[in-house]
Order: C-alpha cells, then structure tokens, then sequence
C-alpha cells in the first residue's frame, strides 16, 4: 500500500459523485480550485454560484492548521476572494518549519453553522479505524478525550452495531442521518481505495450532512483498477517540496511502467550514492549509510524493483549517473550497485542496462572519481557480477563485485572507508 496525500477539492469531488453513486446521499458540495493560470472572470461564468453566495477561501496545500495559521478567509464576495488569493499566491509560508511557496486554493461557499462533527477514517492492517466526535473543529486536539473509535475488520462493512457506539450520545433527531452518512463514506472509502479520510469539521444544514473541511489519501499501487473512478485526481507533492530535473524526469518513467523506478535527492553534493534493486535492500541500503555516520554524505535514495527492461533500467540509470557525477570537486565519490537476493528477477537481464549506462557515462564517472561497489544474488546473478568485472576492466573503472557471500552492509562500510580516505 502507497499513500499519497490528495488535494481537498479532489476528495470533496470523489465524496460528492461517489457517495451519490453507493449510497443514494446527495450533498451539495461546491468548490472551486484556483491556480497562477486560474482567469477568475472564466472561472465566475463556469461556476455561476460564486457571484451569487458569499465564500470562504483557503490554500489547498496538503497542510493542515490553516486556520490556526490566518491562512482562511471566511464571508467574503468574488472580488474579497481575488485579492485574498492574489495577495498569497506564491508567497513562500513556514508552516510548522517547513517552508513553501502556496500554489493552490481552493473555494466555496461560506457555511454558516452551529454543530461541528469530526470523522477520521483510516487503515491499518488489521482493519480500519472509524473515530467520531461531537466536538470538532479547530479544537479537535485539545478535545481528543471526546473522539471515540471502532475497528472494522478487514472486508467487513460499517453496519449499524459497529457504529453504535459512536453515535450513541447524539440527540435523536440527528441520529439517523449521521448514521446513514457515516455508513455512505464508509462505502465510498472502501470502494475507492483510500487510506485516509477525514472531515474536520462536517456540519448538518437544512438537516444534511455537509463536510466543511476534508482531507485525503488514495493507494495509488490501486489506480489500476480505479482510474475510471478516480479521473482526473492529482498527487501532489509534499508542501516544500520540489522535484529535480532528474527526479521528475524518473517520477515521469515510473508513471509509464508497471515495474517501480524511485529516484529522491537528498544531498546533490553528497558523495555517497545508491542504485539499488528492491524496496526492503533500498531502505537497509540508506540506514546503513546513515547509522555508520554518513548521512549527510547520502546522495539519495533510489529504488528500481519490479523486473524493470534494459531500457527502463537504462534510462533510470542515466539519470542516476548524471547526479552522482554532477560538478567534480576534486574529491573521491561511491556509487552502491546491486540490492539483495532476488527470488525471481534475472540479475544479469538487469545488469544490461544499468552496464550500458555506465559505459556511456565513462568520462563523467572518472571526472568524479567514482568507484562503483556491486552486490548481488539471485537468478544468473554469476553472469551479471562477470559482467559488472569485465566492465571494470573496459573502462578503467575500479568495480568492486560481490555476491552473496557478502553482506549488504559490509560494501555500504567499504563505501564510506573509500571516500573518508580522501577527505
């Protein structure tokens, strides 16, 4: 399971048509997104409502707080909303110390209410957690007491006697219509594959459930199968957090293949860097780097699993190499190749590629003097470490090549004792 963070206009979109769809609710969410390219007269004549209520308008930024923070507008007109944005709009904020220049906004109309409900559900592995409380809001924390929570075992549904508990203290009249609405998202949670979805706060008006702020997380390993439902829903990045040339350019390959390529920089002047097959040896590779005391010398993290082809691997590879090798200084660099032992994967197929691209970039690996560290078992894994031997050779390139005889963190060792030496 991936859990990557949606926009609130995107979960209050798939609410909308997908609890109508399950469960024959019918909430009247209207939103509105706003960007730099956003032409707000075009925008008024698309969304007609907005001349005609008053509006609330905020970042829509994966941060929570927004309120604490001044970041909400509330009762304002069109014209209050457009100078509010304009005014913001790619301004950097530090939002509890990180920092980021807000792109997005999103409005609607300006809900006025006395209750305040908040609803949190979210998977674990042994099911999903459904919490409920009267008192929600921008106080939930400091009313966390008054949260209460059940488990729904995995594949089962939120029936009635699950829920009792958490709506056991709601006055009756409001009783029915929160139960049916907690059973409709619940529906919608499951049905969509989300990981996280939580509204602080909903409110009831006219006697409806209406979820003021709401945020989301989708399993996007799922959008193969949800990709109809999902539309045109965007993954954004992290607040404070940009990608690289070399990053978005993987993140672009990864979107393309059904194998997993992962590329995150985290030092581009660091002197240490991975290529590593498999999710589980990418992580021992990182923390290993890490508890040995270099991890400020970590380049980034990297991650290609899944049998990616030689072309694939070949591109992933370039990229890689050309951000190892980035500005020579003079100083000696390691490049970590190889990951566990793979039960399936051909290692010598998934050598080709990464063997290619070496070879390509045999000027830029000795302007940087890097020395290249191997380890590898699995399938024809003999053929792919002669490969990497012979390589070395070719190229006058120092290749260290191991198999699985020894251990993933004693060549992370040797990396480190390599480039401390020329320190």
């Amino acid at each position: 399971m991936a859990r990557k963070k949606i926009r609130e206009f995107n979960s209050k979109r798939l609410l909308k048509e997908h609890l109508k769809r399950l469960a024959q609710i019918d909430i009247d969410i209207k939103s509105a997104q706003i960007t730099e390219t956003t032409d707000f007269n075009a925008l008024a004549d698309a969304e007609p409502w907005l001349n005609s209520t008053r509006l609330v308008v905020k970042p829509d930024m994966l941060f929570g707080k927004r309120g604490k923070s001044g970041l909400v507008a509330l009762n304002l007109d069109l014209a209050g909303v457009e100078a509010f944005v304009k005014e913001r709009l790619g301004k950097e904020v530090d939002m509890q110390g990180c920092k980021g220049a807000i792109t997005t906004f999103i409005v609607e109309p300006f809900v006025p209410h006395d209750d305040e409900y908040y609803l949190s559900i979210v998977s674990d592995r042994l099911g999903t957690n459904v919490s409920f409380s009267e008192c929600g809001g921008i106080e939930i924390e400091e009313n966390w007491d008054k949260v209460k929570t059940v488990v729904v075992p995995t594949e089962k549904t939120l029936d009635s006697e699950l829920l009792a508990p958490l709506i056991a203290t709601l006055p009756l009249e409001v009783r029915p219509v929160i139960e049916t609405f907690l059973k409709g998202v619940f529906d919608v949670y499951i049905d969509l594959d989300f990981t996280l979805l939580e509204m602080n706060p909903f409110t009831l008006v006219n006697g409806s459930p209406y979820p003021l702020d709401m945020r989301g997380e989708l399993d996007d390993t799922a959008m193969f199968k949800n990709f109809k439902k999902w539309a045109d829903v965007e993954f954004p990045l992290p607040f404070g957090r940009t990608m690289s040339p070399a990053e978005e350019k993987i993140h672009k390959l990864d979107e393309k293949t059904g194998a997993s390529l992962k590329l995150t920089i985290l030092n581009p002047k660091g002197r240490i860097w991975t290529m590593v097959a498999g999710g589980g040896a990418s992580v021992i590779y990182a923390d290993t780097v890490g508890d040995l005391g270099y991890a400020d010398e970590l380049g980034n993290y990297a991650e290609y699993s899944g049998a990616p082809n030689e072309e694939e691997t070949l591109q992933y590879a370039r990229s890689l190499i050309d951000v190892a090798t980035a500005d020579p200084d003079g100083r000696s660099r390691a490049l970590l190749v190889g990951g566990g032992i793979a039960n399936f994967t051909d290692v010598a197929a998934t050598f080709s590629g990464i063997i290619r691209a070496l070879r390509e970039k045999q000027a830029q690996l000795k302007a940087a003097k890097m020395r290249i560290y191997v380890r590898r078992g699995g399938p024809n894994y003999q053929k792919g470490l002669q490969k990497m031997r012979d390589l070395g050779e070719e190229l006058g390139i120092t290749i260290e090549v191991y198999g699985p005889e020894a251990t993933m963190t004693g060549i992370c060792k040797q990396a480190i004792d390599y480039v401390k030496a020329s320190a």
